[in-house]
């Protein structure tokens, strides 16, 4: 089977507009691209004081001045699309309680008539977390625990739900979700603790680099501490045209670095890489955007015949 190509969706920059969705969208679907993914922030704080990319910084890339709700997003691409899976990549656990991310999400299912993936992440931003009065101290017990009060959303009515952060008395809650028992939940930890938060509670993960041996090792490490009964975690890979971090007007590691990322997944085995674009330097108006899915098709291409030459060295 070949690897999928999935595009981040135009998002970042004041110059997203609904011209730039819809056709971008539209065009990356007929192309064959499998899938089109969002990320979540809330605002940009002129005087950061988290730890961003790995680093601490007193700002973030410019492109997260303005930023597309990500939800809202992802219901008007299902409603410009009819195959392609819709994902998150990720939603920040910290800003969302179980009742309203359970609607939110199974709206999303049936609405795109079961083409969702739902990512969630810890996220990075004590700013934004101060926004939403959760103490990002906590967010990786509170992302358990919203996750399992999610699902438990998802089951059978009546919901009960009771932990140290949630507490949901017997109820209906619904709509439930079109895939079941749930759509696939994906997860870009990393952390020791990430792989075994990953490990217990998501069916993908995402990270977004690594080596052939490293990917190795940490899918090792989390089939170790997998749940009996549950399937493997799938991999699926991020690549960037340009990465958040690198310098503003860089040219980044553009399509050919991509190409590279294409086989280093299929090395590892991963069923889809994504390719974020909110961050490429050649994005600058809705134009670019819509032209962007026939600038990129070669890497569908790209991906055919690595997958083939893979499949034939595994059979040979």
């Amino acid at each position: 089977m070949s690897l999928q190509i999935g595009l981040s969706l135009p998002q970042l920059g004041d110059h997203v507009d609904v011209v730039a969705v819809r056709d971008f969208a539209v065009a990356a679907e007929e192309l064959g691209f499998s899938s089109l993914w969002v990320q979540e922030h809330l605002f940009y704080p002129e005087a950061n004081e988290s730890i961003y990319g790995g680093r601490h910084t007193t700002s973030v890339h410019p492109a997260y001045r303005s930023v597309l709700g990500a939800t809202e997003l992802m219901a008007f691409a299902a409603a410009c699309t009819k195959t392609v899976a819709i994902g998150s990549s990720i939603l920040v656990a910290g800003y969302h309680r179980p009742i309203e991310l359970a609607q939110r999400l199974s709206t999303l299912d049936v609405l795109s008539g079961g083409r969702l993936i739902a990512g969630l992440g810890a996220g990075w931003s004590d700013e934004e977390h101060a926004q939403m009065d959760v103490d990002p101290r906590t967010r990786g017990r509170r992302m358990s625990e919203l996750i399992e009060a999610v699902r438990a959303c998802w089951g059978p009515d009546p919901v009960q739900f009771d932990g140290d952060f949630f507490t949901i008395p017997r109820s209906v809650v619904r709509p439930k979700p079109l895939q079941q028992p749930h759509p696939p939940l994906l997860s870009g930890l990393r952390s020791a603790a990430g792989l075994a938060r990953t490990a217990a509670l998501f069916d993908i993960w995402n990270p977004s680099s690594g080596t052939v041996d490293a990917l190795a090792g940490q899918l090792d490490t989390m089939a170790n501490l997998r749940p009996t009964g549950m399937d493997p975690v799938r991999l699926f890979l991020r690549s960037y045209l340009q990465r958040p971090t690198d310098d503003v007007g860089s040219s980044g590691q553009g399509i050919r670095g991509v190409e590279n990322d294409i086989r280093t997944a299929i090395a590892s085995g991963a069923e889809h890489l994504l390719v974020e674009l909110n961050f490429w330097d050649e994005m600058r108006s809705p134009a670019d955007w819509a032209e962007a899915p026939s600038r990129l098709a070669s890497l569908l291409e790209t991906a055919d015949e690595l997958s083939t030459e893979s499949e034939k060295v595994s059979t040979s």
